[in-house]
């Protein structure tokens, strides 16, 4: 294991034991009753470590969507193809009929829903419903935690990132050197790279045989991997990219360079 892929491991733990504290939140929040009993069983009846556990719990509503983002994100790049599905605990369908416990998602329990009948007597669905859902999400994360050990999953990306680290440093050191035109290619070559590999990860062929920086972004926008002001902003750097390509054309500016080498790095951040 790289050292990157060392630290980025590191970061998922951290994430899955945010994650499991979360899920302790929303139990404790929709049953306090049992939750308080079952600590007090585990801890033999000491309500001081039971008032300090319960303390310590996070505020579900107000750190869940940090960690939802966080988590969405390693989902994305890790197991692309379980995206939709993590998404779809948390989003509710765009119609339903009904409200009930099958249609209930996170967002409707950060909403505080509740459906009731009778004046309130009689509960048909409320924010319980929410913690099989999330419990999903959770169990979606530790899924991409696992595979990152697996000798099963793909490892080009990770080495792809270490090699374009070393690149990007080398364009760094030349623009400084001032050689623009020199680090601004070399910069180039790395975010063909990674969009060419983004593409391979959604199984996304081009009929060229060499596509540049333009063409691989516009067939990742046609598929919505990308957003449009993603779009735009890669399009920016393809045009930076196209003047230090052509020999016979003009220098390319100091600043032009530097918005390269920034973009480059926020390419292989976000894009994937």
């Amino acid at each position: 294991m790289t050292e990157k892929t060392k630290k980025f491991a590191e970061e998922m733990d951290r994430l899955i034991d945010e994650g499991d504290l979360l899920h302790m939140a929303i139990r404790f929040d929709c049953h306090e009753n049992e939750f308080r009993q079952a600590l007090e069983t585990k801890n033999k009846g000491d309500e001081e470590k039971v008032a300090q556990y319960i303390s310590a719990l996070p505020n579900f509503r107000n750190e869940y969507q940090a960690w939802f983002s966080r988590a969405q994100a390693v989902v994305k790049q890790i197991l692309p193809d379980r995206l939709a599905n993590f998404n779809s605990y948390y989003e509710y369908p765009k119609v339903r009929k009904e409200i009930d416990f099958e249609n209930y998602m996170i967002r409707d329990y950060l909403q505080g829903l509740r459906i009731t009948r009778g004046g309130g007597s009689h509960v048909i669905v409320d924010g319980s419903a929410a913690i099989p859902e999330f419990e999903q999400q959770l169990n979606l994360l530790k899924a991409a935690r696992a595979a990152l050990d697996s000798t099963l999953m793909d490892l080009t990306a990770v080495l792809q990132a270490d090699l374009f680290d070393s690149e990007l440093d080398s364009a760094s050191a030349l623009a400084k050197g001032g050689y623009l035109r020199a680090a601004g290619a070399i910069c180039g070559v790395v975010i063909e790279k990674h969009l060419l590999h983004v593409c391979d990860m959604h199984d996304i062929k081009t009929r060229k045989k060499n596509p540049g920086i333009s063409d691989l972004s516009q067939l990742l926008r046609d598929k919505k991997v990308t957003t449009l002001p993603q779009w735009r902003f890669i399009q920016h750097l393809a045009d930076i990219r196209n003047i230090c390509d052509h020999a016979k054309g003009r220098e390319p500016k100091k600043d032009e360079i530097q918005d390269l080498l920034s973009g480059a790095e926020k390419v292989l951040k976000t894009v994937f």
